[in-house]
């Protein structure tokens, strides 16, 4: 039987990181819920066993169900008829299966009938779900829009709706319009107030994935006269009251399975979400967060199968009388493809992580007062997490569109032909470096902690780290990568010029990705049971970014502001 959890021991090296163990005591309020719930852990090992159990679960759905059933998914996809949504016959196969199994709401505490997952092991489902049928991740994956509900919305509406989603409704989020695209605070979806302090919505959105969901968090214009993101406030708005019909689903290259919608909003009710004019200044900006990581662990899964797809065709594929893995040019492609597997599927969880700890002290905080201390914890892993969030689904999409290109490319002519996994692979590929933010966007996310020093500040805390011995030659090589990293952002903040740094900042937020991967490749390493597989993947991952970085290192040595002029265009 295939399983996708138990058949990746990477997976279980990063669950155990020593990290875990104060996450999960956070998490679970040092174990008292024991008191209330006979499922809840006892301990850090009855939890870490819970967690492998279930991951187990997931891992036998996908291998089993999700992954067969991909293909059919993709040729059938959904439908739309009389305003409503009805998915392939196999995507609800899939969606029936998850519920039987708990597996939604993963992430939700056990009093709304969650299983009170922290991030890690939930994102760490989301990589397994997302290499059976990238698709689906969406659907299945949208259930992570009920944090937004745990954080800010009211006691009674988290009573009422979590419930729900952990019973295995289904959600989405409903930002984008026709004219609102990445720019959200342009969005005009009209909210209006009733004497009895509901919400009418009236408007269109657009490209809405799982738009004909259960429950929506919907943001919309709530303040007359504004055209800014002041204006606008974040609404649930419940299908069972009608109101909002699918005008059509997009025909899209990939993710076929998952219905991207456009929806007509005709005096929907709804009811506010939070407080009035925070809707994208805070909420949907913790949603997209949250989005953003689940796209990276999306991302992860994708170079995943493209990885596996092409070791396994290049075993089995004979060409000149030999496998064509005995080819130089082959066996190359799969190394570099399964480094950036692993660079990428390291600064996942290390986001994860990060994640999971200010958000647990948030938790806490909803309790009690936090301590001086735990105040400056979670600030600290606050910040690190939103250093690292824009890097994780930058990187790691634009990672998985190579592999995915990679794929076919060791797969050749065949590799073009609907026959073989990775045509879909790398259709389904190509949006993630797309939603939830372009890759573009994301460097504008991550510059500012390149020109504050949060990345330095990381690489250092790496670098005081013991590594194996095998491991000293890369850690002295990254050593002068950071240098040369340091230097390069002098220059371009000793220019004081706003544009010439906007200009130079994907380069910038490239060479601290190069050097936090490889650092994390040679800590996984020296803390790997069996560090073979992980010193070899920081070896190639190592040479590869050495020379991007001091490409990017000369390149912006050598192009100077005054000579910006010949990147624009006038036409």
């Amino acid at each position: 039987m295939a399983n996708f959890y138990t058949d990746n021991p990477d997976l279980r090296h990063h669950l155990s990181h020593p990290l875990m163990k104060k996450i999960v005591a956070l998490k679970e309020r040092d174990y008292t819920d024991a008191e209330k719930f006979d499922y809840a852990p006892v301990d850090f090992d009855d939890a870490m066993d819970n967690y492998n159990r279930v991951l187990e679960i997931v891992g036998e759905i996908c291998g089993e169900t999700i992954a067969p059933n991909a293909e059919s998914v993709d040729h059938d996809g959904p439908t739309v008829a009389d305003g409503r949504v009805t998915y392939a016959p196999a995507t609800q196969v899939n969606l029936d299966v998850c519920r039987k199994a708990g597996l939604m709401g993963m992430a939700m505490p056990r009093r709304f009938g969650g299983l009170n997952f922290p991030i890690t092991p939930y994102i760490m489902a989301a990589d397994i779900v997302s290499r059976a049928d990238t698709g689906f991740e969406n659907l299945w994956g949208l259930q992570d829009c009920a944090e937004t509900l745990y954080e800010f919305g009211s006691d009674d509406q988290r009573a009422r709706f979590i419930p729900r989603v952990c019973a295995g409704e289904t959600m989405s989020m409903d930002l984008t319009e026709p004219d609102a695209g990445s720019d959200l605070q342009s969005v005009m979806l009209k909210a209006t107030e009733q004497p009895d302090g509901t919400w009418r919505l009236n408007g269109v959105k657009r490209f809405i994935t799982n738009g004909d969901s259960d429950i929506h968090l919907v943001l919309a214009r709530s303040e007359d006269g504004t055209k800014d993101g002041r204006g606008l406030s974040m609404f649930i708005y419940d299908k069972r009251d009608g109101g909002v019909n699918v005008r059509r689903i997009e025909n899209k290259m990939g993710i076929k399975g998952s219905p991207t919608c456009e929806l007509v909003y005709k005096n929907a009710k709804a009811e506010l979400c939070g407080n009035r004019r925070l809707g994208l200044i805070k909420y949907v900006m913790a949603l997209m967060n949250g989005a953003r990581l689940g796209i990276a662990a999306q991302s992860v899964g994708v170079s995943e199968i493209a990885y596996r797809e092409a070791l396994a065709y290049a075993k089995d594929r004979k060409q000149f009388g030999k496998a064509i893995i005995e080819f130089p040019a082959v066996a190359e492609m799969l190394s570099v493809m399964k480094a950036k597997l692993d660079a990428s599927r390291t600064l996942l969880y290390e986001t994860a992580r990060f994640v999971d700890m200010y958000k647990a002290y948030e938790d806490i905080a909803r309790e009690r007062s936090l301590t001086a201390d735990e105040r400056a914890e979670m600030k600290f892993y606050s910040r690190l997490a939103d250093a690292l969030t824009p890097l994780a689904k930058g990187l790691s999409s634009e990672y998985c569109n190579q592999n995915a290109y990679d794929c076919i490319q060791i797969h050749g002519g065949s590799g073009f032909m609907k026959d073989y996994a990775c045509e879909r692979v790398y259709r389904d590929a190509r949006i993630t470096s797309i939603y939830e933010g372009t890759t573009q966007l994301q460097v504008v996310a991550a510059i500012r902690h390149v020109t504050t020093g949060t990345y330095l500040q990381l690489i250092e805390s790496y670098d005081k780290q013991q590594v194996i011995p095998e491991a000293e030659a890369l850690k002295t090589r990254l050593q002068a990568m950071t240098a040369a990293f340091d230097k390069a952002i002098k220059t371009v903040l000793e220019a004081n010029d706003p544009a010439y740094t906007d200009f130079m900042a994907r380069r910038l937020v490239e060479m601290a990705g190069y050097i936090v991967m490889g650092y994390l490749l040679i800590l996984d390493a020296t803390r790997a049971e069996n560090p073979a597989s992980f010193l070899r993947s920081a070896n190639v991952y190592v040479n590869l970014g050495e020379a991007e970085v001091q490409k990017h290192e000369s390149f912006i040595a050598t192009v100077r502001p005054d000579q910006m002029a010949n990147y624009t265009y006038n036409d």
